[in-house]
């Protein structure tokens, strides 16, 4: 009598294990790109950032401080766009793999149901069968 009992719980368990380590596996490949596209920005605003400051150390008048100026802004709008383009694409990925997630919990949810339909069926047949005699 508990050996079927058993075995489902056996397959349910199994079954669970699979999907949580495909999930894992999406959040953390999901994670290390992120963790690369944020670090790659972080180091090119960080280059940006380095280079319009040893041009600014190096002026040595007024005239040059006021060329000096624009392009400061170009840079800082740069860095800026470079951090809204990340937190977009950031945002992208982590949508999609969600996504990914959710579609393996609803695999999980369509399979767990089958599987009890299929297992109240057989029930019912065979009580209906003993019923009968």
């Amino acid at each position: 009598m508990t050996y079927p009992f058993n075995e489902q719980f056996a397959a349910a368990s199994r079954q669970f294990a699979d999907a949580a380590a495909q999930i894992n596996r999406l959040t953390l490949e999901n994670a290390e790109t992120l963790f690369g596209l944020h670090l790659s920005t972080l180091s090119e605003n960080t280059n940006a950032t380095f280079a319009f400051a040893g041009e600014a150390l190096e002026v040595r008048d007024f005239d040059g401080l006021k060329a000096l100026w624009p392009k400061g802004a170009q840079i800082a709008r740069e860095n800026a766009e470079r951090l809204v383009t990340a937190g977009q694409e950031t945002l992208g990925r982590t949508v999609k793999t969600h996504e990914a997630i959710a579609g393996i919990a609803k695999a999980q949810m369509e399979s767990a149901t089958a599987d009890v339909r299929a297992e109240a069926e057989r029930v019912a047949k065979a009580a209906t069968k003993t019923t009968k005699r």
